[in-house]
Formats: C-alpha cells, structure tokens, sequence
C-alpha cells in the first residue's frame, strides 16, 4: 500500500503533527508514506499564497521529513515531495528554488489558472461555464505534464465546469489522451470522494477508463486518521471497479 498526498499543517487547513501521519499509515499497512504539501512558491511581487507552506517554514518541512524518513527507515519508506501548480511565468525559478530541499517527487495539483497572483487568475474549484476557462486549465495541465517534473496529476478532475456537457467530454477526452501520450498517471483523489466535493467528476473517469490513463488513489490526506480509512477506501475501489478501472498496484517515485 502506498499513497504520495499527504500534507502538513504548515499549509494551514491541514491538522496533525508530521509524526502522527507516519506512524498510522504503519498502523494501516502502508509501505510508503509520501509528503507532498503545498510548495512554497517564490512570488517576486510580494504577493503571498494563503493556502501553502511560507517560505520561512519550508526549510522545517523538509527537515523534518527527512528525520522521519530515517527515524523510521526499517518501517516504511517515507518521501519528500510537494504539490505544485504549473504557473507559466515562475516554473523555472520555482525548479530552482525547489532543488535546494533535494525532494523526492512532486506532484501536479493545478488549483489555479495562469500565475495565481495575477488578478485575472482562477481558482479551479470554482464553478464557471467559460470554455475559455476549461481549454486554459487544460492547456496548464499538459504543459506542466510535458516538463517532466511531474510524478502525477492530481486530482485531474478539479477544475469545476458547469458548461456544456459535451464540450466538456471532448476537452476532457483530449486531456486524457495527451496525459497518456506522456504515460504520467491520474489521480483518484480520496478526500473529494469521501467528502463529496465536485470531483472525482464520474463523466471524467468514464473518459479515462475509454481511454486507458494509469490510475493511483491519492488520500489528500489532511488529518492523520485518514490512514485509517479503510471503510471508504474500499468504497473507491469497488467506484473504480465498477467504472472498469484499476488502480496501479505497485508505483515508485
């Protein structure tokens, strides 16, 4: 058992302390634990995110990752990752900032369109029924994809399009495609399932299924039980089984 999203609460909206994570997910079976809270991003302006790590904690978050990973070696893998968004005008120095923590992995969570500091830039989550705004997100996430930096999407569902439900199975069919042209796999992601948020958006799956994406669960944990979760993440299973789809049983970052 493996899952790479889990955060801290250094982003803010998560609970728990780093250790408490570890130690249920070898309570729960898990062969490797990865940490992937929100990056922190460098914004030349001043402008400052309210939903991830702040650069003043970033090296903490590193740090302590790092003294569980060998605190706890003979256990569980644990991994240093982050979640990052692909902004077009800052991924360069991001990289470069990033490299100094010497982490394990990132994943792709675009939870924003164009750079998130720029006052035209969207929220994903919320809803909107512009298509220009669905072929934007679309348009970030394969970029982002193509660097290569990514191990995955996550939550490649997120972006909230009320529009035009056909428009939608074609852009969304066309994201699938170009995701597996590049073999990076999707994400199920388990906290938006078991708190019935917008996604995972059913229409989505049925896409991937179709077209044959590689497939991981992806807890988002945010609280240390969610390890124990045994109950729902049976649920997400039989939802994927159901849709023809299964997850990747085995996958290394």
């Amino acid at each position: 058992m493996y899952n790479y999203h889990t955060h801290t609460k250094r982003c803010g909206h998560a609970k728990g302390e780093d250790e408490e994570y570890v130690l249920q997910a070898i309570a729960n079976g898990y062969d490797t634990i990865g940490f992937s809270d929100h990056a922190p991003y460098v914004f030349s302006n001043g402008y400052e995110s309210d939903f991830r790590i702040k650069l003043n904690k970033a090296q903490d978050y590193a740090d302590s990752i790092r003294a569980l990973q060998e605190k706890y070696r003979d256990k569980i893998t644990v991994k240093l990752g982050y979640e990052l968004e692909y902004f077009p005008a800052l991924h360069s120095k991001e990289m470069e900032y990033l490299a100094q923590f010497n982490y394990d992995y990132l994943i792709l969570g675009q939870h924003f369109t164009d750079n998130e500091y720029e006052s035209y830039a969207r929220y994903s989550g919320h809803e909107t029924d512009s298509k220009v705004q669905l072929d934007k997100y679309i348009s970030q996430v394969i970029t982002g994809a193509k660097t290569g930096a990514f191990a995955y999407v996550a939550h490649p569902d997120v972006i909230n399009f009320t529009g035009d439900r056909n428009f939608y199975i074609k852009k969304m069919t066309y994201l699938a495609q170009e995701l597996k042209k590049l073999d990076i796999p999707l994400e199920f992601n388990f906290l938006g399932f078991t708190t019935n948020r917008h996604y995972p958006n059913k229409e989505f799956w049925q896409i991937v299924r179709e077209v044959g994406n590689r497939v991981v669960i992806g807890l988002d944990a945010h609280r240390p039980d969610v390890y124990a979760d045994k109950e729902n993440l049976d649920k997400a299973y039989k939802y994927l089984a159901e849709l023809g789809i299964e997850p990747l049983k085995n996958f290394e970052v």
